[in-house]
């Protein structure tokens, strides 16, 4: 069955409110407003540590009682960290420390009531769809998926958590940027006038490399790498650089554009090492009226960086530096004078205060978001424009589902895309 472009519209943007009680935290008495919350953390890399941080500095009824990773050191590094900084707040013990594949769902399934999920894009919609089926608030990691069908997956999981009353917070952390709120508020109110164009860049250097240690398989080896694989991550478009398309999608009151055209390549990284993704991509989003929306990303060493977001309007234009430049030129100029707030701790810190609030949370615009970027990077692959109905009802699947991984099946063995020779399904 096909999916046209009106119904996808059907849901957008950040839900808010209060809703009636379900089968979860907002059904408690009103009492035992401050109970303690169990949280759990699936993904133990970098991000997730850092996100099970910033879970306990917002709520101090907040209690970690499980962690899970498919790599027991990454759990236990974690682990060690945590006891060290917040000590008895972190209750977990050999029974809910879980390893391996189906790790994700025996702590989902443990008595935890938040799950963070931070492990890699490619297993988000299954660890998504299992949390809310679960009655679990969620902190999601962005991206959301790395291919068309998890991105379905992931909206019938947001159908299911809005039915369900529950918070789902995403990765997406421009949009807890106070600075970032107010300049996208005044751009809504019509400060710089219609919008025209919006011109966004996220360019930087290559991401962190584990070397190959003799023991490693070769699917450790990339789930240790897991960023440089197009099943695992997606490509950069998706894995990083969606952040500056979301910001572009925000503005844009989370439309969807009608036409994608990109280009991308592989310029800096040797062929024959670090993945089958691209290193830099260039891509046109066409929107209704003539509207560009215009993306630019890389990871090159060596490359100046740039973290922009630029927008022209009929009254004046916008200039966005991300954490350091906010500012508005035209008829009604501002210019940002306030102190940065670390927009991570915001996601975490609102999505505590609304599970205490009993107000549901939900930011169902990460789904839209992160088909943009796989729409984009569709494009660049193929070397085609790809309209709306045609990418929604993409069949493509990057890899096996969450449930079928194990030690013995085969790495990712994609090639790297070339434009003209990679055919879009």
């Amino acid at each position: 069955m096909t999916t046209n472009r009106r119904e996808f519209l059907k849901s957008s943007g950040m839900i808010l409110g209060a809703a009636a009680l379900s089968n979860n935290i907002f059904a408690e008495e009103a009492g035992q407003k401050n109970k303690v919350l169990k949280v759990g953390l699936i993904g133990c890399g970098g991000r997730g540590t850092g996100a099970i941080f910033q879970a306990l500095d917002a709520d101090p009824d907040v209690q970690v009682t499980a962690l899970a990773d498919i790599f027991e050191d990454n759990l236990q590094e974690t682990l060690t960290a945590l006891k060290a900084k917040y000590g008895d707040r972190i209750a977990v013990n050999e029974k809910t420390s879980f390893i391996g594949f189906d790790a994700y769902e025996r702590l989902i399934k443990s008595k935890v009531d938040v799950v963070l999920l931070c492990a890699p894009p490619n297993f988000r919609p299954a660890h998504l769809a299992l949390a809310i089926q679960e009655g679990k608030h969620v902190f999601c990691e962005k991206p959301v998926a790395v291919d068309i069908p998890g991105i379905h997956q992931v909206e019938e999981a947001i159908q299911l958590a809005k039915s369900k009353n529950l918070c789902v917070v995403s990765g997406f952390c421009f949009r807890y940027s106070f600075p970032n709120r107010e300049i996208v508020s005044r751009i809504h109110n019509g400060d710089i006038g219609d919008i025209k164009s919006i011109t966004t860049f996220r360019y930087g250097g290559e991401l962190t490399y584990k070397e190959r240690q003799p023991q490693w398989s070769d699917l450790v080896y990339q789930l240790r790498n897991w960023f440089y694989y197009q099943r695992y991550g997606g490509d950069m478009i998706v894995e990083q650089t969606v952040h500056s398309i979301d910001y572009m999608s925000w503005l844009l009151h989370n439309e969807l554009p009608v036409q994608v055209t990109a280009t991308g390549g592989r310029q800096s990284r040797p062929w024959n090492a670090l993945g089958n993704v691209f290193d830099h991509f260039a891509v046109e989003y066409q929107y209704r009226d003539g509207l560009k929306g215009m993306h630019f990303g890389r990871q090159q060493n060596g490359t100046t960086n740039r973290n922009t977001v630029e927008v022209m309007g009929t009254k004046g234009y916008a200039d966005v530096a991300i954490n350091s430049k906010y500012e508005l030129f035209g008829e009604h100029p501002w210019k940002n004078t306030e102190r940065l707030n670390n927009m991570y701790q915001t996601q975490h810190d609102e999505l505590f205060k609304a599970i205490r609030a009993k107000e549901p949370l939900i930011d169902d615009y990460m789904a839209k978001s992160t088909l943009l970027a796989i729409w984009g990077r569709l494009s660049a692959y193929s070397g085609r424009a790809i309209s709306y109905d045609e990418v929604i009802n993409s069949k493509e699947v990057l890899g096996p589902a969450a449930e079928d991984y194990h030690w013995n099946m085969t790495a990712d063995e994609l090639a790297i895309a070339r434009p003209g020779h990679y055919k879009f399904v």
